[in-house]
């Protein structure tokens, strides 16, 4: 059996193999409501072969999104909706799970496709928030510095967001802690230039974040998995780097997070990265050699081939292939991919006639 469709079992939930869909804002909600498109997007992927299928950044406050167009699991209503797409990934064979997020200084803004903008107060837009009153970038709005009470307002709203989530049939939670989003901003000095027991040193600008994880731990059963998401590197100096992160990765094993989902940059707009097949797997594997097997390491960035994601897993590199864009392109990729590795695994029944049949 090759290594990209040998399964996985954290708790209680087994990962028939290793390839997660990447949560992707889609932009396509209104007031945070799933819609036909999500359904059949991530259903879709589940059909596919993807071993999990994790649904995009989803905001725990209205407040909390990234632009007009996400999906909110900020009120009651949003769950039935959910729920749909839950239930159609799991009875598809994947394991169902959604990132919940908060966007922080990068909210109010508009985003279809390639296009974007920032959406003024004045029409359509909202106050955004952060651990200091720094601006994301020239253009963006100017964020009001968080007090105590709006800290644990937000964490509470993570674990309601967590309690929903189990409601709507998710097997899988992913807290949102990378790409320069809310508790991403705390834990990086570029951003966070408190003065309080949440800013200074990385004990104070990593507690909203740890503090967060044991909120959601009172809500989410103790059999079903936890990942948290993080950004490696600012990819500058002076900001977050490999060795906060490695030093993250065993505070989050202490608190009983199970899973690391290892992307970079986010904090600072028009940083250089070098972007290339793979270029985010060194953090990734400094990460996972680092860590002892106390959680389960995910790698995510330009990983567009069979024979790429299987290297990287036999290498020990990581324990879960999490792909994006090539997904968006082929949906099927997991089905074309355990032909190329010779697996002999599950087609859909109503796919059958369109694979070579089973040994």
């Amino acid at each position: 059996m090759s290594h990209l469709f040998s399964p996985y079992t954290i708790k209680s939930i087994t990962f028939k193999n290793r390839i997660v869909t990447s949560p992707m804002c889609m932009f396509s909600a209104v007031d945070g409501y799933t819609n036909d498109w999500h359904f059949v997007h991530y259903g879709t992927r589940a059909i596919g072969g993807s071993g999990t299928v994790i649904v995009e950044a989803t905001a725990v406050t209205a407040q909390g999104r990234i632009a007009s167009g996400d999906l909110g699991i900020y009120k009651e209503e949003h769950v039935p909706g959910l729920k749909r797409i839950a239930n159609f990934i799991s009875e598809n064979g994947a394991v169902p799970g959604i990132q919940l997020a908060h966007a922080g200084r990068k909210g109010s803004t508009w985003i279809s496709g390639r296009d974007r903008g920032v959406l003024s107060k004045q029409k359509d837009g909202w106050d955004v928030i952060s651990p200091s009153a720094i601006k994301f970038d020239s253009d963006m709005p100017l964020p009001i510095e968080m007090t105590l009470s709006d800290i644990q307002e937000v964490q509470e709203a993570f674990a309601i967001g967590a309690k929903r989530a189990l409601e709507a049939g998710f097997q899988l939670i992913e807290i949102h802690s990378a790409h320069g989003y809310l508790l991403n901003q705390f834990l990086s000095p570029i951003s966070n230039q408190r003065e309080d027991e949440y800013g200074g040193s990385i004990e104070n600008r990593a507690r909203m974040l740890l503090e967060t994880v044991q909120e959601v731990k009172q809500v989410w059963p103790s059999d079903l998995p936890i990942s948290v998401r993080i950004s490696a590197t600012d990819w500058v100096d002076e900001g977050w780097g490999i060795d906060d992160s490695i030093w993250l990765t065993h505070r989050l094993a202490e608190v009983g997070v199970d899973i690391i989902d290892v992307s970079t940059g986010g904090t600072l707009p028009h940083v250089k990265i070098p972007v290339g097949p793979g270029y985010q797997l060194p953090f990734a594997s400094q990460i996972k050699r680092s860590n002892g097997n106390k959680l389960a390491v995910a790698t995510v960035g330009m990983i567009t081939t069979a024979e790429q994601a299987e290297s990287i897993l036999v290498n020990g590199d990581a324990d879960f292939i999490v792909m994006a864009r090539e997904l968006l392109r082929n949906p099927y990729f997991p089905l074309e991919a355990a032909q190329k590795l010779r697996e002999n695994i599950d087609y859909p029944k109503q796919y059958e006639q369109a694979y070579p049949k089973k040994k």
